[in-house]
């Protein structure tokens, strides 16, 4: 599927040509798809690689509807902010929809420019989300690319241990710890102890090995 900002998912041709219409005009470049299936289709085919991107997405389609496709989006693991597009008479289903993840929903008729507000807003979380997402990536690699002993002197490191004592501890010479040292700050990407330390604490709660 092409890299897009924005995945505009209607049933109804007029909507959905009309809303791609507008973000269009406004810089976006939107995929529009013409129910949940086919987009699903298309997600899967992205097999985890989601980039930065928003849904926006008509609550009430056949034949899989709007919930129905937010709630298979969900167990893929795509990270992807939905924004549901609802009638008068669904808000109660796009709100419990917003407690169980969606990122917002708006009343018809809306107004364009709050529209494409709430995109933008998506959108920017959505970016934030991808670089934190990157580089917990990229630091779980480094890790991964440790020997065993790297691993060690890490380990001692991050207790905020002296040379000398990680020496006598793991029974090698100071001299052996600074080259490890050098190694892991090489490979972690960091320069000092306490930049290794704030990399990995904000690491581990993502579930670090």
């Amino acid at each position: 599927m092409k890299r897009t900002e924005l995945h505009i998912v209607d049933d109804d041709p007029d909507i959905r040509d009309g809303l791609a219409w507008l973000f269009d005009s406004r810089g976006y470049q939107p995929a529009t798809w013409d129910g949940g299936e086919p987009f699903l289709a298309a997600v899967r085919s992205l097999a985890g690689d989601w980039g930065a991107s928003v849904v926006l997405m008509d609550l009430r389609m056949t034949p899989l509807s709007g919930l129905a496709t937010f709630e298979q989006l969900k167990a893929l693991g795509c990270p992807w902010p939905v924004l549901f597009l609802t009638g008068h008479g669904d808000v109660s289903m796009a709100v419990s929809a917003v407690k169980n993840g969606a990122w917002d929903f708006l009343e018809k008729p809306f107004q364009d420019n709050e529209l494409v507000d709430r995109v933008a807003q998506a959108l920017a979380a959505a970016s934030v989300t991808t670089e934190g997402d990157t580089e917990a990536r990229r630091l779980r690699q480094s890790l991964a690319s440790l020997s065993p002993r790297e691993r060690e002197v890490l380990d001692e490191l991050i207790c905020g241990h002296y040379n000398k004592t990680i020496a006598e501890h793991l029974g090698i010479t100071p001299r052996t710890v600074e080259f490890h040292r050098a190694n892991i700050f090489e490979k972690m990407g960091v320069s000092s102890a306490i930049e290794l330390a704030h990399k990995l604490g904000r690491l581990m709660p993502m579930g670090a090995p």
